[in-house]
């Protein structure tokens, strides 16, 4: 098993809620049609999940996560092992993850478990995972650079995968999948509105959520030295000229 790194605190859900289908999943978007069934696994407040409702009405769409208390609906929503799937076998055309592999211990098992309960011959496993090694950013801040370093140990401390989007490919190919189609996208915050949301909530996160807790708790760093770097975090975001990409890689999986 592995710990969910971000935690649950109000920065992390900030961020959760902004995800939709056109910026968080447009790769899946030409297989969903009217009438499927989709599982959304990891899906934490469902606001992607009820996106794709809309999008495949009137077929179902259940969301999973492992934490039952950030799901911000009751209707088809219900608590989850990745690695266990509450499902029968070939239960769903679309079975999608976004941000879920990096936090797993075993992504190779969810992934076949997310196989397991995918239909045979028509059906689509989809996922996609950022990859944090990859990240670029202007101006070049020592306090992002040890923002990185510190993310990066802290997830892998907890048994995940923070440079996960460059593996899918490979993870998905040892889990048995034989057609794997592997792309990569972006999200990209560069004017003042998208500077100051992106900026601040990772700000918050490195003072006030559960990674915040882990640094100090290890001793990667003082409680001190992360106000340093969320200070770094709104000096970027203040930058007229500043830019943040984030990578992502995807794998649409054919059963």
């Amino acid at each position: 098993m592995a710990t969910y790194t971000h935690g649950h605190h109000e920065s992390v859900l900030r961020s959760h809620t902004w995800r939709t289908v056109d910026n968080s999943a447009a790769y899946l978007v030409p297989h969903l049609r009217a009438g499927l069934d989709v599982l959304d696994v990891g899906c934490g407040p469902g606001t992607i999940t009820d996106d794709l409702a809309a999008r495949v009405a009137p077929g179902r769409v259940i969301g999973v996560d492992a934490v039952a208390g950030v799901m911000t609906g009751a209707r088809n929503r219900a608590a989850a092992d990745v690695y266990a799937l509450p499902f029968d076998d070939g239960t769903f055309d679309v079975v999608h993850a976004h941000q879920v592999l990096q936090h797993v211990a075993d992504p190779v098992a969810a992934l076949r478990e997310m196989a397991r309960v995918c239909r045979d011959d028509t059906g689509v496993v989809a996922a996609r995972d950022s990859d944090y090694a990859a990240f670029a950013w202007y101006p070049l801040l020592p306090q992002l650079d040890d923002w990185l370093q510190l993310y990066r140990h802290a997830a892998r401390a907890n048994g995940g995968e923070p440079d996960a989007g460059r593996r899918l490919n490979a993870w998905a190919r040892s889990a048995g999948f034989l057609d794997v189609e592997a792309t990569s996208s972006t999200w990209c915050f560069a004017n003042a509105e998208e500077r100051a949301w992106w900026g601040t909530l990772w700000a918050d996160r490195m003072t006030e959520s559960a990674i915040a807790r882990q640094i100090v708790d290890s001793g990667l760093a003082s409680s001190e030295q992360l106000a340093v770097i969320a200070a770094g975090w709104r000096e970027w975001a203040d930058h007229d000229d500043a830019w943040f990409s984030v990578l992502h890689g995807e794998i649409l999986c054919r059963i």
